[in-house]
């Protein structure tokens, strides 16, 4: 049910999106963030897991956070650039379907991780919705970069092997401590939202993408000042479901 009010989520933008309203749309993909949160939070909750949900899970991801933010940023601000305006949309696109497809192939993609391996696509796509509800008009002018950056950058962050912390705990919380900051941190956000919506999400999207960059510049620090806790643990690859395990005694 979560999955597939996702999916109608994401269609709706992109219908929006092409009728030129961009704020309805990018609400309506704001609304699919929520549902695909809540899918996995209840899945994880229940045991409700499967291969076919897994799958169903990602291409209604590729709709929602692959599809329709790139129909959203080329009809929001990009129509009077035709080349550079498919280009834009179509790399966001295809790093989106990769970095699903690489989520796929991995052994328990829906394991309870405190990383995932490059920005999960869900955020990526909160980047462009806080840009369009920060901005008050679309007519940028010479600031054709604000666009161009919003797909760019998050699109290539999708597709890195830079670690983004998941915060799974903090949706889940299992400690007294946890459940605190928890209950701090859905009020100051709830506060920000009354009192400023397009704001407060502008910051909380930036702040998300720029915590991965930071924390690799800031590792080694992190490491002699708060132990090696602190820091992601050295990256492993990970088996794909479609290719056994070599067996080292052939």
């Amino acid at each position: 049910m979560f999955t597939t009010g996702n999916m109608a989520c994401g269609f709706s933008a992109i219908l929006l999106a092409f009728d030129d309203h961009f704020h309805w749309a990018a609400i309506m993909l704001a609304g699919s963030i929520v549902l695909d949160i809540a899918d996995g939070a209840v899945a994880r909750l229940v045991g409700a897991t499967s291969p076919f949900g897994v799958q169903l899970d990602s291409l209604a991801d590729l709709v929602s956070f692959g599809l329709a933010p790139a129909v959203l940023v080329h009809t929001w601000a990009l129509p009077e650039n035709p080349v550079l305006a498919w280009l834009s949309a179509f790399f966001w696109l295809a790093c989106a379907a990769f970095r699903l497809a690489r989520f796929n192939v991995t052994v328990d993609p829906l394991a309870d991780k405190k990383y995932f391996v490059g920005l999960p696509s869900p955020g990526a796509t909160l980047v462009v919705i806080a840009t369009i509800l920060a901005l008050q008009t679309s007519e940028h002018g010479p600031w054709i970069l604000v666009p161009v950056g919003v797909s760019v950058v998050p699109a290539l962050l999708m597709i890195t092997t830079v670690r983004f912390r998941s915060f799974r705990g903090l949706l889940s919380p299992r400690t007294r401590q946890a459940r605190t900051v928890t209950t701090v941190l859905a009020v100051a956000l709830v506060v920000g939202l009354v009192l400023d919506a397009s704001t407060t999400g502008l910051v909380v999207a930036c702040s998300y993408l720029l915590t991965a960059p930071l924390g690799v510049l800031t590792a080694s620090t992190r490491a002699r000042v708060f132990g090696p806790q602190s820091v992601a643990p050295p990256r492993r690859r990970m088996q794909s479901v479609f290719l056994p395990i070599a067996d080292d005694e052939c």
